[in-house]
């Protein structure tokens, strides 16, 4: 039963009770065609069998809860999406579309193929069952027609011949009753607008008369009564396939039995019959599933216009050639066929006027469309631009830059990608104001471009990184980061003066990978350019990665090595040249990490500087010291232990006073502890350092000056600097000739004015031993004296001398 149209994904090949039903009518048939069963009761057990599969189906369907709330009705697309017309709009005409006469027409109804939405819990679930889908009444009563028609085939071969017609025509205007209320219930019909109903109604009105039309001058006249005569084709209106087919093959039998034709002949009604059932039955189910009904309405299963008119043709046909005349009703009847194919054709026509007015009304629709999309293209470019440039200097973004490098990628010979970072426009933005900070970035633009060939991209990465894309080779993109470089660090004027920028320029092959690869790997060549000193070029290569993979190391692993116990101090000692006895230790840290190995302080501490753990590193530097000088002096040792102090740790204000709570908590007596500062980085802060030593003198710590470089300005401000040790290199002290000995002479001269003590540092041979003793330097460190080791091997070292002195 054809009670809803699914598509084509929704068909289904027959089960196997459906062939076991279909084998075992088409055995009857061949029985009863070869006379080894009566053909009546071949009929009615061929019919049985198939009416006891539906109605045992049927029945299952009405004891089964009703379907989701979804499974009928597919949900409205978002407003704006291109959906169409609503179910109550007029979806009749041809194209369906929806749209009235000269309204601007909808694009036409799209498949939702998106996931059922949630059931609304806010509405009963039997009114949201009874709108989607076949309810369980409607059902039952399909089941009664299937029951019927069974019953109506099945007690023929129990019947007499003269009481066979009755009977069947009894049976089927029972069938015909049950299926014309269950059809008119099906679901969806609610649904439809009144101009499909008006057209349904017409086109079953148009095939209902020519059936009663063709039944009434076919069957015979003095056998079967008028009134049974028009109830016999009326059923056949409905025309869906199950009740078309039922009805149909017990209209069949009743003319049949009524003309008495050969008993076999009814045979040929075993098919309709039995097909009517199984498909009353599928019908029933797919429409208890919840399947839905065509957008623009389900068709009407045979031609509007044809149908009618050929079927009461060929009964007027019929009716002449047997009979000759027609009687006042059957003219009635002829003529009533007339009025629903008139309404028909008119129907089919305002249809057709319609379809014409809303292809006029797309037409102009898509002219405006194409206008709509030429703007859009505009807009398109304008807006690509301005993704894709940077609004203050107008160079290329980031972005741009990707997708350039990107598209380059595939060029024969590489170029070159140069990163640029400006330094110091923080320094503008700060003391002159932001506008002032644009105006040099404007600046900058400026200068990129006009140092740049036509072909390269120049493009703003950040606040104060710039690159360049380059198709030019190494060697000439090495010469254009020069020249750019050179523009770049030329004044910039500002209002009142003028300012100067540093730069660093990292390069990189762009054909090395992918573009954030060729990116990357031109930002670690600036990183490397400045480390190194700003103001420098430098190309990427892979010791750069590795470089960075180790600090990225460094920086992960640092902060709680103290927590976890990873840092530890080796101890170098400090020998009296003229006796080679140990006066002092020098304490250096170590980290033993367990991922990274044991790292020395010259690794270690710049990333304790820009992790801001100096500080922190040098309080447990200085407390370990203190405790392993206070375990020594317990033994009788008269040393003094050296600590390496940063410029920012020493010039911090808690530092004199955190150091005298070091002595005083383990009982150390100041001048047993020596505070070292490296005297590079003395100059930056000269005053304050000043200042520092100043205090821990006067607690009575001595101070050491390290790395002295015995320069002009070096021995200038050794005057101001109050120390006690002054430690410098062996190259001072060279044994290769007497080249150093006038400047060795100046600083121990000097040292001696001042009441300072030389101690040369780095002595790896013997020969530098003995050059930096006939100098005249008073102590000594290096390997060629003592390696640094652990306080337990220190400590050993130090019993195969009877006694140490200061």
């Amino acid at each position: 039963m054809s009670v809803a149209y699914p598509s084509g994904d929704h068909r289904r090949r027959p089960s196997s009770p459906d062939r076991l039903v279909l084998a075992v009518g088409a055995l009857l048939v061949l029985a009863g065609s070869a006379g080894l069963v009566p053909p009546s009761a071949a009929l009615a057990l061929a019919v049985v069998a198939g009416s006891a599969l539906a109605c045992v189906r049927l029945s299952g369907l009405a004891g089964a809860p009703p379907a989701p709330a979804w499974s009928a009705v597919p949900p409205p697309p978002p407003a704006g999406m291109g959906a169409g017309p609503p179910a109550s709009s007029d979806a009749g005409s041809p194209s369906g579309t929806g749209a009235g006469p000269g309204g601007p027409t909808h694009p036409p109804v799209c498949v939702d193929t998106r996931p059922p939405p949630a059931t609304d819990p806010s509405r009963p679930l039997g009114r949201r069952a009874g709108r989607v889908a076949m309810s369980r009444r409607v059902v039952a009563i399909l089941d009664a027609a299937v029951l019927a028609a069974g019953l109506t085939v099945a007690v023929l071969p129990l019947t007499e011949a003269a009481h066979r017609p009755p009977v069947v025509l009894v049976g089927l205007a029972v069938v015909g009753a049950f299926q014309a209320v269950g059809l008119l219930r099906l679901p969806g019909r609610s649904r439809l607008s009144g101009r499909q109903r008006l057209r349904r109604t017409v086109d079953g009105v148009g095939l209902a008369v020519s059936l009663v039309f063709a039944g009434w001058v076919l069957l015979p006249a003095g056998q079967v009564p008028p009134p049974a005569r028009a109830a016999t084709v009326a059923g056949a209106a409905l025309c869906l396939a199950g009740a078309a087919a039922t009805l149909s093959g017990l209209a069949g039998l009743a003319v049949l039995l009524a003309y008495a034709a050969p008993e076999r002949a009814v045979l040929t009604l075993v098919p309709p019959l039995v097909a009517g059932a199984l498909l009353t039955a599928a019908g029933a189910r797919r429409a208890s599933a919840g399947e839905t009904l065509r957008p623009d309405g389900s068709p009407a299963p045979w031609p509007r216009v044809t149908a009618p008119a050929g079927i009461a043709a060929l009964a007027a046909g019929h009716h002449l050639w047997a009979v000759g005349e027609f009687s006042a009703p059957a003219i009635a009847l002829g003529l009533a066929v007339i009025p629903p194919v008139i309404l028909q054709e008119l129907l089919t026509a305002a249809d057709h006027r319609r379809h014409a007015e809303r292809m006029l009304a797309r037409e102009a629709r898509l002219r405006e469309l194409v206008n709509d999309l030429d703007e859009r293209d505009r807009l398109t470019r304008t807006v690509r631009r301005l993704i894709a440039t940077d609004q203050l200097t107008g160079l290329a973004n980031r972005r741009e830059l990707l997708r350039e490098l990107s598209a380059r990628g595939a060029a024969p010979t590489p170029g070159a990608l140069l990163v640029v970072d400006l330094h110091g426009l923080g320094m503008v933005n700060d003391g002159s104001g932001h506008a002032v900070g644009d105006e040099v970035l404007v600046e900058v633009a400026g200068r990129l471009r006009a140092g740049c060939g036509p072909g390269d991209l120049v493009a703003r990465l950040t606040g104060d990184e710039f690159a360049v894309l380059t198709d030019v080779g190494s060697v000439l993109a090495y010469a254009l980061a020069t020249r750019l470089l050179a523009a770049l660090t030329e004044p910039y004027p500002l209002p009142g003066g003028a300012a100067r920028l540093q730069a660093s320029v990292g390069l990189a092959e762009t054909g090395a990978g992918e573009p954030e690869d060729v990116l990357r790997q031109a930002d670690l060549a600036r990183r490397r350019a400045v480390q190194l000193g700003r103001d420098r070029v430098e190309w990427y290569d892979a010791y750069l990665e590795e470089q960075l993979v180790r600090r990225l190391d460094l920086e992960r692993e640092l902060p709680g090595a103290i927590a976890r116990g990873e840092l530890d101090l080796v101890y170098q000692p400090v020998l009296a040249l003229a006796d080679r006895r140990p006066v002092g230790t020098e304490a250096l840290l170590r980290w033993r990490s367990p991922v990274l190995g044991t790292v020395l302080p010259a690794e270690l501490l710049p990333v304790a500087e820009d992790l801001d753990l100096a500080g922190e590193l040098g309080r447990w530097v200085l407390d370990r010291a203190c405790r392993q000088l206070a375990q020594w002096s317990e033994g009788g040792r008269d040393l003094w232990m050296s600590v390496n102090v940063g410029p920012r740790e020493l010039v911090a204000p808690d530092f004199v006073p955190r150091t005298a709570t070091a002595l005083a908590a383990y009982g150390v007596p100041a001048d047993r502890l020596v505070v070292e500062v490296a005297e590079p980085a003395v100059a930056a802060e000269l005053p304050t350092v000043v200042a520092r030593l100043a205090g821990l003198r006067s607690l009575g710590v001595r101070t050491a000056l390290d790395d002295f470089r015995a320069e002009h300005a070096s021995l200038a401000q050794l005057r101001r600097l109050p120390i006690d040790l002054l430690k410098v290199g062996p190259h001072l002290v060279a044994s290769d000739g007497d080249a150093q000995r006038p400047l060795i002479d100046v600083v121990i001269s000097l040292g001696d004015r001042l009441g300072v003590d030389v101690v040369v540092e780095g002595l790896e041979s013997d020969a530098q031993v003995d050059g930096a003793r006939r100098a005249g330097c008073r102590y000594g460190q290096g390997f060629a004296l003592a390696r640094p080791a652990t306080a337990e091997r220190v400590e050993a070292w130090f019993e195969e001398f009877p006694s140490t002195s200061r």
